[in-house]
């Protein structure tokens, strides 16, 4: 069995291929096989120019086999394995045992870092061989505990590692620090909008999607940027995920428990919030696993941008399926979705008034259908800041977000105790059968939620983020039972003022 491997990624994961090379005489030439796509054809000159660098000549036809030959390859992280396995092949040095290599080859030898590193990193793990990358790579793969890896900075320290003239150093494992990083903003720097804070913490307690919902200059971005800083740090598992992501996107890594924030402006393409592409490379919704998904101007997406985004809020993954396969990507992801009442902005404003036409009005509102309404638990009004508000100057206004992060801490503690039996984190991710049987509520809450459907209109889901806010409102409060008032102020964030603007 040939003991050289390099590796091609579809979506998190990483799938070896094995590089098989068979030389024979005749004038020189080096074709590939193997479904590979231009980046790895092209690894031929690269190949060659840096093991001549290196002092290894290759002559004669050689053919390069990239086995499983029914599996796209593509990218240029295939340059070192190919390379070594032409070392190999020509009696330059040997590979004693199963080994993984990925690295993209400058002309000079030099080894740039790839894309993938990551999930190389799982792979070589979890089968147990020896990882080759290069120095650039070093720092995301020491991140992956029990992984044998070496990292070099040119072609030429791994020649002379496999050839035993000099050894390479083991790339070291290391932890990332639970410090949390000062939020910014904070909670105490913005004026007034006590209503849109509480949101925003029962929002980050039970990673609920919320939806603002007021005039241009009220405080909607600022409010949706602070939010991150109540929310708790990732978790060791959590950690591993963002990070397989970013490797696999190819984006630099962040040495930070920090969630991730993505903002994304309206006029992004449903291939980029969704993922796709030749590559079927993650999206953005996607990238913000675990962490925040802000929506600015939400209707003015477009709208199949709008509706693609109704499967992953429900099922907490997407499946991106192309000519060239299908993938699966977490999406675990908490949407904050920002939006004007009217095009004009100033629909139900107190300080000036809608210049809008009815039939402008109901094409702005209609770009929100009932469905995606439906996967966003909370509505949140947020008015426009009083001048006596705006021209206040010194002083806290209200607690620093430090304070109401240890409370969302604790209310996520509380139910990652309840529901790790059946596998889930937080009250949004519990399905309904689950929900109805486990959230214990009090006598009086049933009669209540009856007599509350008479006069508000709920859908079947609707009435089950309901109880998913309640039971998270209900954890903040530390209160073992529902009780009507936490199903109270969940049913407000429905058919309050803010759906009403929305409706009217």
């Amino acid at each position: 069995m040939n003991n050289v491997s390099g590796l091609t990624l579809r979506g998190v994961k990483g799938v070896a291929v094995e590089v098989e090379v068979d030389i024979t005489g005749g004038l020189f030439s080096i074709s590939v096989v193997g479904l590979a796509d231009t980046a790895v054809k092209e690894a031929r000159e690269r190949v060659r120019a840096a093991l001549r660098a290196a002092g290894v000549n290759i002559r004669g036809r050689v053919s390069i086999n990239l086995a499983p030959a029914d599996i796209p390859k593509e990218g240029a992280l295939l340059d070192l394995p190919i390379a070594v396995a032409l070392a190999s092949a020509a009696g330059h040095l040997s590979v004693p045992r199963p080994s993984l290599f990925i690295g993209e080859l400058a002309l000079d030898g030099r080894l740039r870092g790839v894309r993938g590193a990551v999930p190389a990193a799982f792979f070589a793990k979890e089968n147990n061989i020896e990882l080759f990358v290069p120095a650039e790579n070093a720092a995301e793969v020491s991140l992956v505990e029990g992984v044998r890896a070496y990292a070099a900075d040119d072609l030429r320290e791994i020649i002379a590692h496999l050839r035993g003239e000099k050894e390479l150093a083991p790339v070291s494992g290391r932890k990332i620090e639970d410090t949390a990083a000062p939020a910014d903003p904070d909670f105490a720097d913005i004026k007034g909008q006590i209503a849109a804070k509480r949101a925003l913490e029962i929002a980050a307690a039970g990673h609920h999607n919320i939806l603002f919902i007021g005039s241009p200059g009220s405080g909607k971005t600022l409010l949706a940027r602070a939010l991150k800083g109540i929310l708790p740090p990732l978790s060791d598992a959590e950690m591993m995920e963002v990070m397989l992501l970013r490797s696999t996107a190819g984006l630099n890594l962040e040495l930070s428990r920090e969630r991730p924030f993505r903002s994304v402006h309206h006029t992004a393409s449903a291939v980029s919030i969704c993922g796709g592409g030749s590559a079927l490379r993650p999206g953005e919704i996607s990238l913000a696993s675990r962490g925040v998904l802000f929506l600015d101007e939400f209707p003015e997406f477009q709208r199949d941008v709008i509706e693609a985004l109704r499967q992953p809020l429900e099922d907490g993954s997407i499946t991106v399926s192309r000519a060239a396969g299908s993938v699966v990507y977490p999406a675990k992801v908490l949407v904050v979705a920002a939006c004007n009442p009217c095009p004009c902005g100033f629909a139900g404003d107190s300080e000036r008034q809608c210049i809008c036409t009815p039939f402008s009005l109901e094409r702005y509102r209609r770009k929100l259908s009932g469905p995606i309404l439906d996967r966003i638990d909370l509505h949140v009004a947020v008015p426009r800041l009083t001048p006596e508000e705006l021209v206040s100057l010194g002083g806290s206004c209200g607690e620093r977000s430090e304070t109401v992060r240890a409370r969302v801490a604790e209310a996520r503690r509380i139910q990652a105790e309840r529901w790790s039996g059946f596998g889930f984190q937080c009250n949004s991710e519990i399905p309904e059968k689950f929900l109805r049987r486990s959230a214990s509520m009090r006598s009086d809450v049933r009669a209540f939620i009856l007599e509350a459907l008479k006069g508000v209109k709920l859908s079947g889901r609707g009435l089950s983020r309901v109880l998913r806010v309640s039971r998270t409102i209900a954890d903040l409060d530390g209160a073992p039972q529902i009780e009507v008032k936490h199903v109270a102020e969940a049913i407000s964030y429905r058919e309050g003022e803010a759906t009403s603007w929305m409706t009217a």
